[in-house]
């Protein structure tokens, strides 16, 4: 990039300036309306933990309900919540073996096709869907509210804030001149943060840096968390595939980063070409065509197409045509774990609360 572009770059984001002045206020307002009592948050029987993060997006945040969803699905019948971005109904839905990720989103999807014994909804007004899920799955024993940081109308049990290691809340700023929804201060709600993204071979020096940079409150708890990529199966039979050192991969994909997926594949591949797509992408049935073009022009003998599993809820709507044309596409899982063996000290923590918010339903 030459001299006079970052020059252009830097002044159009000196005009945001205002507009992040103003976008701060308008948040502050409204969080101080919610401080004072001048907007209730409602406080339900049910045990709610909220997963959410400050920025508009790329923190990690799916992979986190997921470990919370399988971490308690085993002793509490789970449901989740969840706004349903991006998709093309309204108001509130129940998913059921008909939704696809144009009804539901793309995450709810991606939650119901790999965990089918939990209750799956989305409702853009939290305080309203909650009631209404808990008609439709009245089993329910605890709700996962999923990227619910800033909708205040429901007060979670537990408030979990995931922040990214590359772009931590602390150096960020207001949209639209930087990521933050609103205001840093916004992480005192947090009972929970995790840094997300974190080079697994994080040292307890940094560690401790970026604590002392968050400065968190004493009921606070602080977790890094790290990406670990699972298995790579069929799309269409869910068959494993084992990646082999002469293959070829075109990654398509409508993912906030794909980065660091391309960059492990770098090491085990012989060659990688990225399709990247907007984040929350709907794909079209000619961009079925455009990968299978892209893969055309790898050299290696052995070629595939690999995606994410949020990807593979959007594209699931295409699945005959997959099938159709035979296109090689493959997924790959992706988990977190948490550093420093700090897996049992946060599955205790949530199961802590888990016991004390039934304890308490009892004796309400």
């Amino acid at each position: 990039m030459s001299v006079l572009s970052k020059n252009v770059g830097r002044f159009f984001k000196l005009l945001l300036y205002p507009l992040s002045l103003l976008y701060g206020l308008i948040t502050w307002l409204r969080n101080r309306f919610y401080d004072k009592g001048i907007l209730s948050e409602i406080e339900f029987d049910i045990p709610t933990i909220a997963v959410g993060n400050l920025s508009v997006g790329g923190t990690g945040k799916t992979p986190h309900v997921e470990y919370l969803i399988h971490l308690l699905m085993y002793e509490f019948y789970v449901a989740t919540l969840s706004r349903g971005y991006n998709r093309k109904t309204k108001g509130y839905l129940y998913a059921d073996e008909n939704a696809t990720a144009l009804t539901i989103g793309d995450e709810p999807k991606q939650f119901l096709q790999k965990f089918p014994d939990i209750s799956v909804s989305v409702g853009e007004e939290r305080a309203l869907a909650l009631p209404q899920l808990l008609q439709d799955a009245p089993e329910t024993e605890v709700v996962i509210l999923d990227d619910a940081f800033q909708h205040r109308s429901i007060k979670p049990g537990i408030n979990i804030m995931v922040t990214e290691y590359n772009r931590l809340f602390t150096r960020d700023h207001i949209v639209p001149f930087g990521r933050l929804r609103e205001s840093r201060a916004g992480y005192k709600r947090a009972d929970c943060i995790i840094v997300s993204k974190c080079p697994a071979d994080l040292t307890t020096e940094k560690k401790q840096k970026i604590i002392n940079e968050i400065r968190p409150l004493p009921h606070q708890k602080i977790f890094f968390s790290a990406i670990r990529y699972g298995r790579v199966y069929h799309f269409l039979t869910n068959e494993t595939e084992t990646l082999l050192p002469d293959t070829g991969v075109v990654v398509a994909c409508g993912i906030a980063n794909p980065t660091p997926l391309v960059e492990r594949l770098k090491s085990r591949v012989n060659e990688i070409k990225l399709l990247r797509f907007p984040d929350h992408h709907f794909y079209t049935e000619n961009e079925l065509y455009q990968m299978e073009d892209a893969i055309a022009q790898l050299k290696s003998k052995y070629k595939i197409i690999l995606t994410t599993e949020k990807d593979a809820a959007r594209l699931d709507l295409f699945r005959k045509q997959i099938e159709k044309i035979q296109l090689p596409l493959f997924v790959v899982s992706l988990n977190i774990y948490f550093l420093f063996n700090e897996n049992p000290y946060f599955d205790q923590y949530i199961m802590d609360y888990m016991s004390d918010a039934m304890a308490q339903q009892f004796t309400t």
